[in-house]
């Protein structure tokens, strides 16, 4: 499969008021086309930080990445980003929070009449198509994120980056939309890097999950493929001896090769 995503040695190294901070070190990493990766480690491993590289929110201080051959320099439409916070104007409709990203991706060279299809096709993929007229305020907290999601989709972008976009959902929400984002990958065939903590979701949805060692100067530890077939269903996985394999190995890395004690 054709590599989407190159990371080269990549080192990030934040000056703060304390000195400098060596936050990765050494990251090599490819994601193919299409693929499903989830970034999976304990907190301040770099996790996030590896995503806002790969976002072009963050430049490398030394090393180089790629998106479909191109260096990342930037943010850009072609990596479309979903946050633990929906990130939602509360002033505007969920039509008009998609619509927003989608006119200023493709308004240059699309009629009206487009836009608001692709819009529309959008929230109608999440599942929000009735909500159109409400502002974020007057939805949940779960319909939230399916209208961040569908901004980042309605621009059509060759990777979703999400960080935690299920975090802040109660259980079964998060179960909700977790098997709601198998599906519409399912159709979208996206090629998508994800940051979780949760042990359970990255197995789920996974073809590779990357484990990070511990900070500072994290860099990825151990990269275990998920040989799971598709579509997955979670009631069935949960009695499937390799789920359970899987599920293991990232515990075992985690808290056993990499345990870290948290903080008081």
């Amino acid at each position: 499969m054709k590599n989407f995503i190159d990371v080269h040695a990549a080192e990030m190294v934040f000056s703060t008021k304390k000195g400098r901070f060596h936050a990765l070190q050494d990251v090599n990493l490819t994601v193919a086309k299409g693929e499903f990766v989830t970034l999976i480690g304990h907190s301040g491993c770099g996790k996030s930080t590896l995503l806002n590289l790969i976002a072009g929110l963050l430049m490398p201080t030394s090393g180089a990445l790629l998106c479909d051959n191109r260096e990342i320099a930037s943010p850009g439409p072609e990596r479309a980003v979903v946050f633990q916070n929906h990130s939602l104007l509360p002033w505007l409709t969920c039509y008009e929070n998609v619509y927003l990203g989608v006119e200023r991706v493709f308004g240059e060279r699309a009629n009206k009449t487009e836009l608001k299809r692709r819009t529309m096709d959008a929230l109608e993929l999440v599942g929000m198509g009735h909500a159109i007229a409400k502002r974020p305020q007057e939805i949940s907290g779960g319909m939230k994120q399916r209208v961040g999601i569908a901004r980042a989709l309605a621009m059509e972008p060759k990777v979703l980056l999400m960080d935690e976009p299920f975090g802040a959902l109660d259980a079964l929400t998060r179960a909700h939309l977790q098997d709601e984002l198998l599906k519409i990958v399912a159709r979208t065939q996206s090629t998508v890097v994800m940051v979780t903590h949760d042990v359970d979701e990255a197995v789920l949805l996974s073809d590779r999950i990357v484990m990070m060692t511990n900070g500072p100067a994290a860099t990825i530890g151990e990269i275990l493929n998920v040989e799971l077939e598709r579509p997955r269903n979670r009631v069935q996985l949960a009695e499937d001896p390799r789920y359970v394999h899987y599920r293991k190995e990232v515990l075992d890395f985690l808290y056993t090769r990499h345990g870290q004690k948290l903080a008081a």
